[in-house]
């Protein structure tokens, strides 16, 4: 059976494969380099389409000039046709998963959703076949379900004892499974009944990912092709979100059939079914708000909320590191929701990763029934953590992009626009800054903290109306200068936090500030050079996980600034001794460079000077109080004795009529 692509929907373009014709809607049109391009991306033209303009501007012989611009309008088009569809899968997944999530919430037909859910699953990963299989406790082996795709009746009917084929393998491991090659692959065992049924079936790459109730494995979810295929980490996690939900509808459905068991149970105890009641349609409000709030893109705390209000308690959101530890790890390994002195623990968990925990407060008796609907808006909370998780994701990657054309120089026009639509002013003052890790071990752990690196300074970034991307194994973030802000400052400040966000020592190097970033195409990329050089500098003058400016290097700043800050450097150095020289008239700076002039001999400079040794010595005690009591030692003295040189030099060329 031909799969339904999202992709197979583009309409290719009219003529696109005879010589000499000009398609209508791709033709290069006399305007613009952009107009066939936008005209393909509003038709939803497949990719091969993006072609035809540059390939009819050739035949034509147009000039070569109109050629490039094409040729670089038609890969700007590409990629925002690339992020078009990737938004388009992610918001199809996401989609997928909020209808599922309904679906479980308003359960009927427990088949009607299982099959939804197989539907689903062979769509968005965009297999052959999507089938699910359950366990038979009673006669010990497991048999498939529902099936999406399959031609095969052999296929469809197998039913496989335990431990047998991938399936058997996922059953006992409980994790997921992906083979590119069935029949070469000999991790699991095969079986003739097996085997026969995957090749009536044609089947050659399979993922499966387990079914779990608590920690027992109920069923496995698969996805298969019948080609040769690697299937992204991404899918298979998609998977194993569908497989949760289809546990949590086995599951519900059991509570369902349990309910109504204790409700035939007790219908000559009119109170008791009132009360029983009362708790399934408690359970029912909670599992309609809860479906609201998904399709509405409620946060954790509105589910906590709506919870709360129906279980008549208090129910709080915390992080993992907050809840008790004892009973977290208990609640995350049986997937129920347990008992810590008069609170309940429900953890949150996704894909194994653990999100959080619900926390109903003070509440030591619970119905089962309750308990099931704080384990649901568990759920429900992992999904709404996803789904904030992914958009986050998603901005990040939008944002770094954003700074890699600035670094690389791109059209500043565009990169005006899309920037005014991430909220980042690039007329206001910026810095760039240049952040690397010290002291991985590893190569593992070396490529594990640099995506830790990227993802706080991304944060950080989002936080503050900036950008951040990952470049030359570290990460580079332009953030905008606050008023009465320095470089130095922001830089120590952002060593100190991405340092605590990874728990591991950050250096970095901060350019000067810079302002209009689009004024220049190489303004970004001159300041994160010299950003670049701040960072080796700290790092050769042995102080990793600092930060600092090229201002706070002394005269190596001006080697290290991307414009000469001579000035600058003068003044920071004998600023104060000029300024005391003009309010009172003094000779500390004319003393000072003949003090140097004369070898830092007090003797030899009063000769100079002219003046009593004692005065000589009076001037310099003065100069000490200025300058700081290390102001003779090596490094300083170096520092002053440039600052002086350049200050001569400055004043003149500064007299009227020298050049």
């Amino acid at each position: 059976m031909p799969r339904d692509h999202p992709q197979s929907a583009a309409r290719p373009l009219s003529g696109a494969g005879a010589p000499g014709r000009r398609p209508d809607a791709a033709a290069p049109a006399p305007g613009t380099a952009e107009t066939p391009f936008l005209e393909l991306l509003a038709r939803g033209a497949s990719a091969d389409a993006y072609e035809q303009p540059v390939l009819l501007a050739r035949a034509e012989g147009l000039p070569a000039e109109r050629i490039a611009a094409l040729q670089q309008a038609r890969t700007l088009a590409l990629r925002v046709r690339a992020e078009l569809e990737g938004r388009r899968r992610r918001e199809a997944e996401l989609s997928a998963l909020f209808e599922t999530a309904h679906d479980l919430a308003g359960l009927r037909d427990l088949d009607a959703v299982l099959q939804a859910i197989v539907q689903r699953a062979r769509s968005l990963l965009g297999t052959d076949v999507a089938y699910l299989s359950l366990n038979d406790p009673a006669r010990g082996d497991t048999y498939m379900r529902v099936t999406e795709g399959s031609v095969a009746a052999r296929f469809q009917q197998l039913r496989l004892g335990m431990g047998e084929g991938l399936g058997g393998l996922v059953a006992q491991t409980a994790r997921p499974y992906v083979t590119d090659d069935y029949f070469r692959d000999d991790r699991f065992r095969h079986t003739h009944s097996i085997d026969t049924g995957v090749q009536d079936e044609g089947l050659v790459a399979i993922v499966g990912v387990p079914l779990m109730l608590g920690h027992h494995v109920i069923g496995v979810l698969f996805a298969a092709d019948r080609r040769a295929r690697v299937f992204e980490r991404e899918q298979i996690a998609l998977l194993g979100s569908f497989a949760a939900l289809a546990a949590a509808a086995i599951d519900t459905a059991n509570l369902l059939a349990e309910t109504r068991s204790a409700l035939a149970g007790l219908e000559r105890a009119n109170e008791i079914i009132r009360d029983r009641s009362a708790v399934i349609e408690r359970a029912s409000d909670v599992h309609d708000r809860l479906a609201e709030l998904v399709l509405r893109g409620g946060g954790t705390h509105d589910v906590a909320a709506a919870v709360s209000e129906v279980l008549d308690g208090t129910v709080e959101f915390t992080e993992a590191a907050a809840a008790p530890a004892g009973a977290l790890e208990s609640s995350r390994a049986e997937g129920h929701a347990v008992r810590h002195r008069d609170d309940w623990i429900a953890a949150v968990t996704a894909g194994g990763e653990l999100l959080g925990a619900l926390v109903l407060r003070g509440h030591p008796g619970l119905d089962p029934v309750d308990q099931r609907t704080l384990e649901r808006a568990a759920m429900v909370t992992s999904l709404l953590l996803l789904a904030r998780r992914s958009a986050a994701e998603a901005e990040h990657r939008v944002r770094g992009e954003l700074l890699d054309d600035l670094l690389d120089a791109r059209d500043p026009r565009l990169l005006r626009d899309r920037a005014a639509r991430l909220r980042a002013d690039l007329d206001a003052t910026h810095v760039v800054l240049a952040a690397r890790l010290e002291g991985a071990a590893d190569a593992d752990q070396e490529a594990d903290a640099r995506r830790r690196l990227w993802a706080a300074a991304s944060h950080l970034a989002a936080t503050r109306q900036g950008l951040a991307a990952a470049r030359d194994g570290g990460a580079v973030l332009l953030l905008p200068l606050a008023p009465g802000d320095t470089a130095t400052e922001l830089a120590r400040r952002t060593a100190r936090d991405l340092g605590t966000a990874v728990h591991e020592p950050v250096t970095v190097g901060a350019s000067a500030p810079v302002g209009h970033l689009t004024a220049r195409s190489d303004t970004v990329a001159s300041a994160y050079a010299e950003a670049r050089r701040c960072l080796e500098a700290l790092r050769l003058l042995g102080r990793p996980g600092d930060g600092s400016a090229a201002e706070d290097f002394g005269f190596l700043g001006l080697l290290l600034a991307g414009e000469r800050d001579i000035e600058g450097f003068v003044d920071r150095t004998v600023g104060q001794v000029v300024a005391y020289d003009e309010r009172r008239g003094t000779e500390l700076l004319r003393t000072l460079d003949a003090y140097f002039a004369c070898g830092m001999s007090p003797a030899r400079t009063k000769d100079e000077l002219h003046v009593h040794v004692n005065t000589v010595a009076q001037r310099l005690e003065r100069v000490g109080r200025l300058l700081g009591e290390d102001w003779q030692s090596p490094a300083r003295a170096l520092e002053i004795q440039l600052a002086l040189r350049l200050h001569r030099l400055s004043a003149v060329t500064a007299r009227p009529g020298r050049h």
